[in-house]
């Protein structure tokens, strides 16, 4: 069965590459650029992995995370969060998400840590 991820960037070239890098992995991709587009897209899409970005428009990601992760449906679902923050991984760690990217990231580095999740 293909595994679902679901992903937020407001950064159409960052969502675009993300999308296209883990479709050509062979997972079911999702992509937003709305933080309010996440939580519905979480019950409708049934993600096996989410990946948000920390800052978004009128968005913090890491609240985004903490809602997945308190939500007894989908705790188990695993979360990275992409920051440009450096140095604040502790900070970003105590949102509950399983990983964190910083950016500018590598696209070996992204797959790396989405199958080392989703397949765990």
């Amino acid at each position: 069965m293909v595994k679902r991820i679901l992903v937020l960037d407001d950064n159409q070239d960052i969502l675009d590459i993300v999308h296209e890098t883990l479709t050509y992995e062979n997972f079911e991709v999702k992509s937003v650029s709305e933080g309010d587009d996440v939580m519905p897209l979480v019950e409708e899409f049934a993600p096996d992995l989410v990946i948000l970005d920390y800052r978004v428009a009128g968005t913090n990601g890491g609240e985004i995370c903490r809602n997945i992760k308190t939500n007894p449906k989908y705790s188990n679902v695993p979360v990275i969060l992409f920051s440009a923050y450096i140095n604040r991984n502790a900070e970003l760690m105590a949102y509950g998400c399983d990983a964190v990217i910083s950016k500018p990231f590598d696209l070996t580095e992204l797959v790396e840590k989405v199958n080392a999740l989703i397949n765990s």
